[in-house]
């Protein structure tokens, strides 16, 4: 890194509390043999998994069931130049266990979108990457 670099790696026990902070993420994967990016709401889950609530015909559900996804979360404030990202990658599955998805309905996200014929997607945290940028000018 150079001497006055604005930024600054961030360790997975940080990133997985940043994460819990923040409302809204994106999923990464593909579509068509294309890259495809969707905004989500999510939570983490006591496991440190990412966990989405959708429909049971979404497209979502088709593309990521099984696959190896990423998940990007951040916050970011224009007038100090400064922020943080976060990425978690691994793979995502349907949640198909009957007692786990009762548990989900009571703890899980909340969609933010009517649904019908709930299901969760949980991604799992294999991978847990983050970087912080600051004011690269510095204080005043």
């Amino acid at each position: 890194m150079l001497q006055n670099d604005p930024f600054r790696t961030i360790d997975r026990r940080e990133c997985l509390r940043l994460l819990a902070g923040v409302p809204v993420g994106r999923v990464v994967y593909t579509r068509h043999a294309l890259p495809a990016v969707l905004p989500v709401n999510f939570v983490l889950d006591t496991d440190s998994s990412v966990l989405l609530r959708t429909s049971a015909g979404s497209d979502l559900v088709r593309a990521v069931d099984g696959v190896v996804v990423a998940f990007e979360a951040d916050e970011f404030d224009a007038v100090s130049r400064s922020g943080w990202s976060v990425v978690v990658t691994g793979p995502a599955a349907v949640v198909t266990d009957p007692a786990e998805h009762e548990r989900l309905l009571r703890t899980g996200p909340r969609s933010w979108m009517p649904i019908r014929e709930d299901v969760f997607v949980r991604i799992e945290s294999a991978m847990v990457t983050g970087r912080e940028l600051t004011d690269p000018r510095g204080p005043d």
